[in-house]
Parts: C-alpha cells; sequence; structure tokens
C-alpha cells in the first residue's frame, strides 16, 4: 500500500500531538518527574508545529518558511536533550538558547543564499548532533543506569542520529548518481522515520519514568525508614542470594542488640531513642566494612552479613563498631545513659542463613549474659550454650569500660 506525502505529514503530527498529551497525563502519577514530562512534551509539540508549518509552507515565502521549520524543529530536539539531562537533575538552557540563535544567523546569513542545500543536507547536521548527544548523555545517566529500558531509549535516538548524518553525508552522494529522483523517496523515508521517532522515543522516555518509579517504590518497601537500612524482608532475600553466589567464599555474620536500649527510650523519650537508632546504623555502615548488608530486624535488634570476611576479620569489624558507638552515642544531646551494643558472631561452619543467625543468636545470648558491651563468638556446632562452657569469651574481652 502506498502512503503519499501529504497523509504521512498528517500521521506524523496526530502520533505527536498523542503521545505529547499522554505525557502531560503521565504527570499526574510522577510527580517527582513532572518538569521533566512537561518538557518532553513541549518538544513534541514544537514538532508538531514545525510539520504543520512544514505542510502549508507554500503559502509562505520559501526562505522565511524553511528557516522558521528548521528553527522551531531544532527547539524541539533541544528541549528532548534537555528532558534527559533533567533526569540527573540538569538543565541545557543557556546553551539552547545560544544554539538556536547560531543557527537563526546562520541561516539569515547562508540560508537565504542556499536554501535547497539547507534544506536538504545542511539541517540535519544539528538535528544528528542534538540527538547524538541525547543519545550520549542518557547512556551515561546516573539515574538510568540500572534501568532495563535505557538501551531501547537509547538505541531509538542514536538510530535517529544517524539517519539524519546519512541525510547530510550521504543523500548528496545519492542525488548525484540518481539525480533528483532519490528526492522524493528520501522525503518518504525521512516521514516514515519520523513517524517511527514521534511513537517510540517519547514512549522509550516513558518506560524510563515508570521504571525509575518502580524501583523508587520497591527500594521503598525494603528499607527501614528510620535508620534507612535494609528492613528484614529485604534482608532474606538479598542475603540469600549473596550466599549463593558466594558458596566457595567464607561469609561472617553478625548480630547486634542495643544493650538496655527500652530503659533509654523510657527514661529519655522515643525522640532520643531514634537518635540512638540512627547513630548505630551511621555507624555500622562506616565500620561494618563497604560490602557489609546491614539490617534492623525489628526494635533494637540488627544484623550484618559480610561477605569474603573470615571469622577474625568479622571480630575485628565488630569489636570496632561496638567500640566506635559507645562513642558516638556518647555525643547525642540529651542521652544521659551510657548507650552500649552485644553483639553475637555466627560460628564458621554455618553457611545457611537460618543456621548463621541462630549461631549468632546464641553467641550474641552469651555476651548479653557476661555483662553486655562485648563481643561473643560462637563455637562450631554450637547454635546455644551456658557463657562459662565457652572459652573464645577469655579473650574477646570487654569492649568499653564498664557493663551497660
Amino acid at each position: 500500500m502506498q502512503i503519499d506525502l501529504q497523509t504521512l505529514w498528517y500521521l506524523t503530527v496526530g502520533t505527536l500531538l498523542v503521545s505529547a498529551s499522554l505525557l502531560l497525563w503521565e504527570r499526574q502519577a510522577h510527580p517527582g518527574r513532572a518538569s521533566v514530562l512537561s518538557v518532553l512534551a513541549a518538544a513534541l509539540f514544537a514538532f508538531a508545529v514545525g510539520c504543520i508549518l512544514a505542510m502549508y509552507r507554500s503559502h509562505f515565502p520559501a526562505t522565511l518558511a524553511m528557516g522558521a521549520i528548521n528553527i522551531i524543529m531544532m527547539l524541539g530536539y533541544l528541549m528532548v536533550l534537555d528532558a534527559i539531562a533533567g533526569l540527573d537533575g540538569r538543565r541545557y538552557l543557556w546553551s539552547s538558547i545560544t544554539m538556536l540563535s547560531s543557527l537563526t544567523i546562520v541561516w539569515a546569513a547562508a540560508g537565504t543564499h542556499f536554501p535547497a542545500a539547507f534544506w536538504n543536507h545542511v539541517s540535519s547536521i544539528p538535528i544528528a548532533l542534538t540527538s547524538g548527544l541525547s543519545a550520549w548523555i542518557l547512556l551515561r545517566s546516573r539515574t538510568a543506569q540500572q534501568l532495563r529500558s535505557r538501551p531501547i531509549a537509547v538505541s531509538i535516538l542514536a538510530v535517529h542520529a544517524l539517519f539524519y548524518f546519512s541525510r547530510a553525508f550521504i543523500v548528496p552522494i545519492l542525488l548525484e548518481w540518481y539525480e533528483q529522483d532519490i528526492l522524493l523517496i528520501i522525503g518518504k523515508a525521512t516521514m516514515y522515520e519520523a513517524v517511527l521517532y514521534s511513537v517510540a522515543m517519547p514512549m522509550s522516555f516513558l518506560m524510563i519514568i515508570r521504571e525509575e518509579e518502580k524501583l523508587r517504590l520497591l527500594h521503598l518497601s525494603q528499607t527501614d525508614q528510620l535508620t534507612g537500612l535494609a528492613n528484614r524482608h529485604a534482608f532474606f532475600e538479598q542475603a540469600s542470594r549473596i550466599l549463593r553466589k558466594r558458596q566457595s567464599d567464607q561469609v561472617s555474620l553478625l548480630a547486634f542488640d542495643l544493650d538496655h536500649f527500652k530503659a533509654i527510650n523510657d527514661r529519655h523519650g522515643h525522640q532520643t531513642g531514634d537518635k540512638v537508632l540512627q547513630r548505630f546504623a551511621a555507624t555500622a555502615r562506616q565500620e561494618a566494612g563497604p560490602d557489609a548488608l546491614i539490617v534492623r530486624l525489628g526494635g533494637e535488634e540488627f544484623a550484618a552479613l559480610l561477605p569474603g570476611c573470615d571469622h577474625s576479620q568479622a571480630l575485628r569489624r565488630g569489636s570496632a563498631v561496638a567500640s566506635r558507638f559507645a562513642k558516638e552515642a556518647a555525643q547525642i544531646d540529651g542521652l544521659k545513659t551510657h548507650a552500649t551494643v552485644s553483639i553475637g558472631l555466627a560460628a564458621p561452619d554455618c553457611h545457611d542463613l537460618a543456621g548463621m543467625l541462630a549461631s549468632a543468636d546464641g553467641a550474641l545470648y552469651r555476651a548479653k549474659g557476661l555483662g553486655r558491651n562485648r563481643i561473643e563468638a560462637a563455637l562450631p556446632n554450637e547454635l546455644l550454650q551456658h557463657p562459662s562452657d565457652n572459652p573464645l569469651h577469655h579473650h574477646v574481652g570487654v569492649l568499653a569500660t564498664g557493663a551497660a
């Protein structure tokens, strides 16, 4: 089926207006991205205006119409660039104004003397450069780094850039071979590509926004809102995955329990208690190691899974957490009670998560029984025993002066 050029123009305008309307509608569902969605919708409206002006350019002076169409189209491409940069909080407003001003001057100076060359070939160069830059910025975007939809959006922008590079540098060669007959074919190819671009580009951008929102909600569902640590559900999911990947590596687990935390809440109030929990979370992040998976299991109970960490290294990290927390907690305003933590280290022969948690919990129980404010390590094949039965506690020692 053959579609004439005028029909392709109408189809392009229609898809642009529908896509722009969908983006504006989506702003309600993504208020945090309302700005970039508005900019991209404005870009599509600019494309639609440029297309309408191109359809009826015969009603205006040729040079003026061609110049206006190019400037309006470039405005749309620069707004696409601005929307993509906006994903990372960047803007290219002044750069866009400078580029548009430069293009206006160039068109006024040279486009009026060589309108056919500018319309058919030269005007494609800034479009190709801007689309290529948009693809590059999206490829390097921190926001879209982990999104599955990013390669699709980058590919659409890159293909669009390559198409217009070919219009600028390959079409002139074809024109020498096939003369004016090739222009109608190039015109139709341009319109077909424009229809695809007007649908694929905004939809791929919308995919990025939706996937980003989905990951944000997933992160919130797996995060303890007070401390910013992983919650219990996320810990079991992520820890199980780590243990499966590191079956041949050493992995240690520390269990933490803040000493006399109920007394701190009763004496100083829950607001101060929350500060203690937050201070401990910050301390654990700093001292447990960059690869540690730290979780708030509930209340004043925490745990840390330490991939690639042997028993002696885990003891040192746990000791560092306890020692630093005792000092950091003393600086909390209004806290007159000495805040400390007791720690249990799972036995080295435990390799499944349930066994590691049970083993670390047994060692933690022993640390509490020995006076708190200390770290105790479980022995192989041991879940829970009386404190005096374990010789290891003699050389672990008290971590801070006094027992809480």
